[in-house]
């Protein structure tokens, strides 16, 4: 299993929410330094949301991502990409995939559109409040089951989903693991874990069960989980 750190950017800086309540934000400073000391523990993989981009549509950060995102191998984007210029713009300037999520639920045309011309390198971004698909910088909760709906995706050509129970995520109070169990058993489709991953016991059970990769946020920026501990029992070692 991979491990992603996370960079939720705000006005080009490095933020964390709680719930995913703008209201909770705590900044931290520059991505870019993030960035360099992630690479400094070993990690290959980086996931990023522009949380501006999320809630009002557009690439509010943009020169940030593209400063950032040649720094590791396997960097994700999401936060507010609704067209397919945007993803264009992103996959130029070497970001590896891009995370649809608000449109991938209100607009499955622009979906199967987006992964026809872009295969491999659009993932679905799947928020879930109270079982339920959120939207707009979670600040929406649409009707469609977060899981039903990821179980869909697979005929549709997408390959990856980063899921996130939102009533765990910044919490460090732990994450769902019943939940990732079953999203293990959807065949043909790569789930990432995200949402209050706090523990190392976490990490274990989450590798244990083949997901592709684990998202760690505001347990690494508070210390509570070390970047390279992290990586070395994803990949099984102890």
């Amino acid at each position: 299993m991979k491990i992603f750190p996370a960079i939720d950017i705000i006005g080009g800086k490095a933020v964390r929410l709680t719930k995913g309540n703008y209201d909770t934000m705590e900044t931290f400073g520059d991505p870019s330094d993030f960035v360099k000391s992630f690479a400094e523990e070993g990690a290959t993989c980086l996931h990023m949301v522009d949380l501006d981009g999320a809630r009002s549509g557009q690439t509010d950060n943009f020169s940030t991502v593209e400063k950032i995102c040649k720094l590791l191998p396997e960097t994700e984007i999401g936060g507010g990409i609704r067209d397919i210029d945007r993803i264009r713009r992103y996959l130029d300037v070497g970001v590896k995939r891009v995370i649809l999520g608000t449109a991938a639920v209100k607009d499955p045309t622009f979906l199967d559109e987006a992964v026809r011309l872009f295969g491999d390198a659009i993932a679905v971004g799947v928020d879930s409040k109270n079982g339920f698909a959120a939207t707009d910088g979670w600040e929406k909760v649409s009707q469609k089951s977060a899981f039903e709906f990821c179980t869909s995706l697979p005929e549709r050509g997408v390959k990856t989903v980063i899921f996130t129970d939102v009533s765990c995520d910044g919490m460090m109070k732990g994450t769902n693991l019943s939940l990732f169990a079953r999203l293990s058993e959807i065949p043909s489709l790569n789930v990432i874990a995200s949402g209050g991953i706090t523990y190392y016991e976490e990490i274990k059970a989450l590798s244990e069960m083949k997901l592709y990769g684990a998202i760690l946020g505001k347990a690494l920026y508070k210390n509570l989980l070390s970047l390279k501990k992290s990586i070395l029992i994803a990949e099984g070692e102890k």
